[in-house]
């Protein structure tokens, strides 16, 4: 259970007005001071040393008509990708899917599918596996692209614990990343999630080609809304053939370091979630994300189509840096 919040002590205030400058200088501050005040909120607002281990399951794989230049399930890519388009998994596929991660050690079960129109039998599917993961005792997570209040309403009455739908980059980069969908049209599903009472889970992406401002504005964005997401997921750009970012270079281990301190004292109670591109960091620098206060990681081998970490070599690392599994949440 996450710790009391205390607005009167310092750096734990729960603020929606960051201004741009000052989220600058807090990315680029000395990293040692960035990190004791990374520190300072975390043990102030979560439980020092808990992390929660999230699996993720792509159930419909490939065909998405949306033009995000970093995701191979795009069809506007497939011919150079060679991704090929899979229908929606079996509920019963999915479910053992989920069994495994959870006796694995996974407590959210998470689940993707590309964007576009869906149809009415395929969205019931869905309904019906967070159904089935909620009876497996786990958190149940889907990222389906953009719902509407309906769907929402359904997908909270079915039992979602959270919906994430990531902003990507900020309002201005974005058009450089994506132009088949409008920043607005994220906003709005994540309104929609919200007002249906499910948690929302929101991040974005660095190593895009986007400046400082442009990664200080993305967090700006995320830490507006009120309440805060409940879950930050902190990726970095996993470069995939023939995509049009393929040749990108990585992200410098410690710019995602930065990220994540700086998402941690701006959402003082989300849960920041280390994931894409995890797979490139050695331990010291995961262990560099978990100080700056990362408290989440995905699970398991796959996320979504990009490769992860082993899962004995995360429960080796959970072991060695003296972290414990937090457990399920009951509703």
């Amino acid at each position: 259970m996450r710790q009391a919040e205390r607005e009167d002590e310092p750096h734990t205030a729960i603020r929606h007005d960051w201004k741009t400058a000052e989220i600058v200088d807090l990315l680029e501050a000395p990293l040692f001071d960035l990190l004791d005040q990374a520190r300072a909120v975390h043990r102030r607002h979560h439980a020092d040393g808990q992390v929660q281990l999230a699996s993720l399951l792509s159930i419909k794989t490939g065909a998405c008509p949306e033009d995000c230049k970093y995701c191979p399930q795009s069809a506007h890519y497939a011919k150079k990708t060679g991704l090929e388009r899979e229908s929606l998994l079996d509920v019963d596929d999915v479910l053992s899917k989920a069994r495994l991660a959870r006796d694995a050690g996974a407590t959210r079960f998470c689940m993707g599918a590309p964007g576009g129109r869906r149809t009415a039998r395929d969205f019931d599917k869905v309904l019906d596996m967070v159904r089935g993961v909620r009876a497996l005792e786990m958190e149940a997570c889907v990222t389906l692209g953009m719902v509407t209040k309906d769907q929402a309403d359904r997908l909270a009455d079915a039992g979602l614990t959270a919906y994430n739908h990531n902003l990507d980059t900020s309002p201005e980069f974005y058009k450089e990343i994506i132009t088949t969908r409008t920043y607005e049209d994220r906003l709005e599903t994540i309104a929609n999630v919200r007002s249906a009472g499910v948690e929302v889970c929101s991040g974005g992406i660095i190593g895009m080609g986007e400046t400082i401002e442009d990664r200080a504005r993305l967090l700006q964005e995320l830490a507006t809304l009120d309440p805060h997401p409940d879950s930050v997921p902190i990726n970095a750009l996993v470069p995939v053939p023939g995509t049009p970012l393929e040749s990108l270079s990585r992200v410098e281990p410690l710019e995602l370091v930065r990220m994540v301190a700086t998402a941690r004292i701006l959402m003082p109670t989300a849960f920041v979630r280390l994931s894409a591109g995890r797979e490139s960091l050695n331990r010291e620098a995961q262990i560099l994300c978990f100080l700056a206060g990362a408290n989440s990681i995905f699970y398991g081998e796959k996320l979504l189509t990009t490769a992860n970490n082993d899962a004995a070599d995360d429960r080796a690392l959970i072991e060695e840096a003296g972290l414990r599994i937090k457990p399920a949440c009951a509703s």
